[in-house]
């Protein structure tokens, strides 16, 4: 399980993206006077969730609102005990935002919190045009500030059922397009919004202790009208939302947060994880398991050309076809880069940032102008003018040097340098930034790698040597091998997209590198 390298920090990211991610409306635009109306209906308050998988709560959620006079504070909370990989991973993720009475964002703060260091994002809004952002991994590390344009207003993901229950009267059928905007990744992507159905729930106001059952339970049930909001694209907000704008139940990833009263999303969760600490992880509802793609039939290892039938997913928008992938209709023909496509067309130092600078750059969490990854950089360069023999130098650096741990997380380069453990994305995000920093284009691509029967969603990097090659520093092999599928290029923004997937993509071989 440990070679795995499964890229499980994309399921967690998938599940808590709703807190750690802000929006703008664009209806909101040109109508202020909406939102200072629906300012005004803004009432404070906590709602309380419990955390599902396969219907075992591992978790607690809360949303709050304090209300002022001239201001608004929204604060959005989660902890889950994630199974995966043997053992189960507490996660935990807040995000405090402050808004103006016209529901204008003023500052955030954003973290979330695992095994590895906590990841923090805090920002301060500038008039509608400006993010001061600022971004550290790792106790004491110093923030990546950033100065970021926007385009208008910004609001938190978790008040966008808010607004739009709020902002004027929901209609099934009608539809909001919401650019996105991650604080941790600072990239921006669109996601439509669509009201779908409406029904009524019940829900509990109380609880009381049951004793016989050593369980709280709830009381003074209350009927909710409730709308039902879905994100077309299938990697944004879905669930049921009140006419307050308060979400009632939203799912995703085989995960849902089901609105109770505090005692039972509380005090119950934390009496089963008392338990489940003294059970140990249950194989069953195993993340990287659940998650898992069957092949229909073994695949011989170091496979050289592998060629499959996608089905059952809709494949637009997806990095699928470029490179080493080769996609007619729905097969994709995946072909390993032969020897005399790994001969660079140009030498380091300086070769690789003339060529493609925007990939030599330092990103968040890519910290390639650190001293210590700087230094490191050059060290296994060894002023080798090829970055073949770099790139290869690398990926034994980081496959010999790194323990094969599965890790829930927002993964750093130069905190995965510090630790030297983590899974598929340690591995990735460390090498690609020590690429980087020895002047060789690096990228991150994410998708599938077949692992003992089955595909498992995985993150390797890809460097330019004479075009773009896998590689694959968590498995030790340069360039990686054709049981890879890219379907993402990208960092944590890109690699979300691949929920839209999960549960609903069939693969078939049909051909592999032995022939068969």
């Amino acid at each position: 399980m440990s070679r795995r390298g499964v890229a499980a920090v994309v399921i967690l990211a998938c599940w808590i993206a709703g807190m750690a991610v802000l929006v703008r409306r664009e209806f909101f635009q040109p109508n202020t006077k909406r939102l200072a109306e629906a300012a005004v209906r803004v009432s404070p308050g906590a709602v309380f969730y419990a955390v599902l998988q396969s219907g075992q709560q591992i978790g607690f959620a809360s949303s709050t609102i304090d209300t002022t006079r001239d201001s608004i504070t929204a604060t959005d909370y989660l902890v889950a005990d994630i199974p995966a990989g043997g053992a189960v991973h507490r996660v935990q993720a807040r995000t405090v935002v402050g808004l103006s009475r016209a529901l204008r964002v003023r500052t955030f703060d954003v973290e979330v919190e695992s095994e590895a260091a906590p990841v923090r994002a805090s920002g301060r809004v500038v008039g509608d045009s400006l993010v001061l952002l600022a971004v550290s991994a790792g106790p004491g590390a110093s923030p990546d500030t950033q100065r970021l344009r926007i385009g208008g207003p910004i609001l938190l993901p978790t008040l966008v059922p808010l607004a739009v229950v709020l902002g004027e009267q929901p209609k099934v059928g009608k539809s909001y397009l919401l650019p996105l905007f991650d604080p941790t990744t600072m990239a921006p992507r669109d996601s439509r919004i669509a009201v779908q159905a409406e029904t009524t729930f019940v829900v509990n106001d109380s609880s009381v202790f049951d004793s016989s059952a050593g369980r709280w339970k709830g009381v003074q049930p209350d009927t909710l009208h409730a709308f039902r909001l879905t994100a077309e694209s299938g990697d944004g907000f879905t669930g049921w939302v009140d006419e307050q704008g308060r979400v009632v139940r939203t799912s995703k990833l085989g995960f849902t947060l089901e609105r109770r009263p505090y005692e039972v999303a509380f005090e119950n969760w934390r009496m089963a994880a008392a338990k489940a600490d003294a059970a140990g992880a249950d194989s069953s509802r195993d993340i990287l398991e659940t998650t898992a793609i069957a092949a229909n039939r073994t695949i011989a290892s170091a496979l050289g050309s592998l060629r499959v039938v996608l089905s059952n997913a809709e494949l637009k928008g997806f990095d699928v076809d470029g490179g080493r992938q080769s996609l007619h209709g729905d097969t994709l023909t995946i072909t390993r880069e032969p020897a005399s496509q790994l001969a660079a067309m140009y030498t380091l130092p300086l070769g690789g940032r003339r060529l493609l600078p925007a990939y030599t750059r330092a990103e968040p969490l890519l910290e390639v102008t650190s001293p210590q990854i700087a230094t490191l950089a050059a060290r296994i360069r060894a002023g080798s003018p090829d970055p073949r023999v770099v790139a290869e130098r690398i990926n034994r650096w980081v496959y010999d040097s790194l323990e094969k741990k599965v890790s829930l997380g927002v993964p750093s380069a130069l905190q995965v340098l510090r630790t030297r453990s983590g899974d598929c994305n340690e591995h990735t995000q460390l090498y690609v930034a020590l690429a980087r920093a020895a002047g060789i284009p690096a990228r991150v691509a994410a998708g599938l790698a077949y692992v003992n029967g089955k595909f498992y969603y995985h993150a390797w990097p890809e460097v330019f040597l004479n075009g773009w090659v896998a590689v694959d520093p968590t498995f030790g092999q340069f360039p990686a091998d054709a049981s890879h599928l890219r379907f993402v290029v990208g960092g944590l923004t890109r690699q979300v997209e691949l929920i839209r997937l999960m549960g609903a993509l069939h693969i078939t071989v049909v051909h592999d590198g032995a022939g068969r």
